[in-house]
């Protein structure tokens, strides 16, 4: 819960950034040792996470922005270079980033979508992390043994119990990782994996919101914003689970 980890010289390490910093690169290794079990092309690989992480950033910030608006339009500099996110915006963007680099390539979208979901889910885990250590993403306040007091410098409520909501999250990825990477190595779910990852992600993070205590992250009607989105990728999920079910069946 302490964001600034250490400091060299005029560099100070924030825990947020390293570690999705750690989760970026540790995810790109397992997607590169996956691509070679699986004979993908490894530089095709590099390249589509390249281009989703700058898709996803853009989309990650034009999300935030169009959820804090009015925000925006008061300070519209110093609100870009916030650390201000939304992770679905980032998803999204992510995801539409590699499609057109596949269909520029003219590469299977869905090859190398099923190959490095797993991965992503495991980053989350990683940037949750961060998340806690900055304080943002936060939970509700608790009398539970389980609640967290974070220190006056972090993004968190200061001298409050609040549910540790980034580490439920962390687990939650953590434990999606492993369910699709088992989905993936066999043969017979592998072309489901990406339609899982929408489906299990989708339901855990509309469950997650009820328990986040970060009201500025906006709402449609009596959803939180990442519940409204999270409705339809599910349904995307489930659709794009049926189509590939009915594929192998043909």
């Amino acid at each position: 819960m302490h964001n600034d980890l250490f400091t060299i010289g005029p560099l100070t390490v924030h825990g947020y950034g390293l570690m999705i910093a750690i989760g970026i690169l540790v995810g790109m290794a397992l997607a590169d040792k996956q691509a070679k079990k699986y004979g993908l092309r490894l530089n095709d690989v590099d390249n589509i996470v390249y281009v989703a992480l700058a898709a996803g950033w853009a989309c990650a910030k034009l999300t935030y922005i169009l959820v804090e608006f009015k925000a925006f339009l008061a300070n519209p500099v110093s609100f870009i270079s916030s650390s201000g996110w939304v992770v679905y915006g980032g998803l999204i963007g992510g995801i539409l980033g590699a499609y057109l680099y596949c269909k520029a390539k003219k590469l299977d979208f869905m090859s190398y979508f099923n190959l490095i979901i797993p991965q992503v889910a495991l980053a989350q885990a990683f940037g949750r992390v961060g998340c806690f250590l900055a304080g943002c993403c936060y939970g509700i306040e608790t009398d539970l043994p389980i609640g967290v007091v974070f220190p006056p410098e972090s993004l968190a409520i200061p001298g409050v119990k609040l549910l540790p909501t980034q580490l439920f999250s962390a687990a939650g990825d953590l434990l999606l990782y492993i369910i699709l990477l088992r989905i993936f190595e066999n043969e017979k779910t592998r072309n489901s994996t990406a339609a899982c990852y929408l489906i299990f992600y989708s339901v855990g993070r509309f469950l997650i919101e009820f328990l986040r205590g970060d009201i500025a992250r906006g709402s449609i009607g009596i959803l939180s914003t990442s519940q409204f989105i999270a409705l339809f990728t599910c349904a995307a999920g489930i659709l794009l689970f049926v189509t590939t079910r009915k594929q192998r069946r043909a």
